[in-house]
């Protein structure tokens, strides 16, 4: 299918002299008008307008299309694509989950070549599109299972990526490698045959430890966070003696600058917490810190006392020079009647809420004492020597 002959230069104008309006009103306000398919150019308006933060270069470029909202939802964000740009590099590279191509082109900036592979017709004819926009001489689109070409390819590649479906047949959430599509646990010897490398682009849920049991051959790991939400955990496999212990490189990207914490799981389970009552600060880790279970070598490698064992947040008289990749509190006051001192604390009802280990989540606090996100003030439950507590705290910029 050419999709310059629908993609035309009239729809084109069409979207982006409307691109801040509302889609439905300018279904209903041009419907019969346009010369045009006007659904598409109003679907194309309200992907833009997802696309505005996600993949700002691409929701700039009038030339290019968008798909349905679910492949833009799975896509993704420019953030995280470029991140993941600069950890592989080679002569020829193959996606084997193409989707949007959002992750296929910016892997291939560092690539002379590269290979898109997807099942979806309509999917692959969009990037297919895109592609000869954006480049076309370095882009091969494979329209078939990944696999299936994956195994009838006669050479090798430099790097296989692959970011397996999550989502099952009645849409539940999937979490383990195997559980996914393509299934990356049962094909690593396929994978493996035709690449100097793979990398895999996993859930944010997924249980690391369980997934290099499922493929002991993972050398390198990141948890990536944009804005401290954790977005992707990456898997790296390269053909080539490994002896050292794997690193878990903790990575938060943010228009300040990266935000980077890399330990072992050797280094974590030797290492011992140290335990003491509140001081001036708080420190709650990055999300990805987090993620990757740095529990007992993030205090120590920052001088920090924990809370408790099981609520993860630190504690301070003194913060250390460098900077510490997570967010400081300096505590205002300990509360220890929330019903009464709440209301005298925060009369507006705003102040933004943070639990850990703690007898209410974020949302059960709030509801509980008719509170809502705000202000420049903070909550904090969490648990000290067994004992709930419950502080006033201040971000420290």
């Amino acid at each position: 299918m050419d999709l310059n002959k629908i993609y035309t230069e009239s729809l084109q104008k069409f979207v982006q002299d409307h691109l801040t309006e509302d889609p439905a009103h300018l279904l209903l306000k041009h419907s019969g008008k346009t010369e045009f398919d006007l659904k598409l150019a109003v679907q194309q308006i309200a992907a833009r307008q997802k696309a505005k933060n996600k993949i700002p270069t691409w929701a700039k470029n009038p030339k290019l299309l968008f798909p349905a909202s679910i492949s833009m939802e799975q896509a993704s964000s420019e953030e995280t694509a470029k991140f993941k740009s600069n950890l592989v590099t080679g002569k020829s590279m193959a996606d084997l989950t193409g989707g949007f191509g959002v992750d296929t082109y910016f892997l291939s900036k560092n690539f002379e070549k590269a290979t898109y592979c997807e099942r979806q017709e309509e999917l692959a004819n969009i990037a297919l599109h895109n592609f000869q926009q954006l480049s076309p001489d370095k882009f091969t689109v494979v329209n078939r299972d990944s696999l299936e070409f994956l195994d009838s390819y006669q050479e090798t590649f430099d790097l296989v990526y692959v970011d397996p479906a999550r989502r099952g047949g009645e849409n539940q959430k999937l979490y383990k490698l195997a559980d996914c599509e393509p299934d990356v646990v049962n094909h690593w010897g396929l994978m493996k045959s035709k690449s100097k490398s793979i990398l895999i682009k996993a859930s944010p849920m997924l249980d690391i430890k369980q997934a290099l049991i499922e493929i002991p051959d993972i050398q390198k790991i990141w948890t990536i966070s944009v804005r401290n939400e954790v977005k992707e955990v990456l898997l790296f496999w390269k053909k080539e003696q490994f002896e050292a212990p794997r690193m878990i490189n903790c990575i938060d990207l943010h228009p300040d600058g990266e935000r980077t914490f890399s330990f072992t799981f050797e280094e974590e389970e030797k290492s011992e917490s140290n335990f003491g009552s509140i001081g001036q600060y708080v420190i709650e880790p990055l999300g990805s810190i987090l993620k990757a279970g740095a529990f007992k070598t993030f205090g120590i490698k920052y001088g920090l006392k924990k809370l408790h064992p099981n609520s993860h947040l630190y504690t301070t008289e003194k913060l250390p020079t460098i900077a510490i990749p997570g967010r400081v509190f300096r505590v205002i006051q300990e509360i220890s009647n929330p019903k009464k001192d709440l209301k005298q604390l925060f009369p507006s009802g705003k102040v933004n809420v943070i639990t850990r280990n703690y007898i209410l989540s974020p949302d059960e606090f709030k509801k509980k004492y008719k509170l809502k996100d705000g202000s420049e003030s903070f909550l904090i439950g969490t648990k000290v020597a067994e004992k709930n507590t419950l502080l006033m705290a201040e971000l420290v910029k």
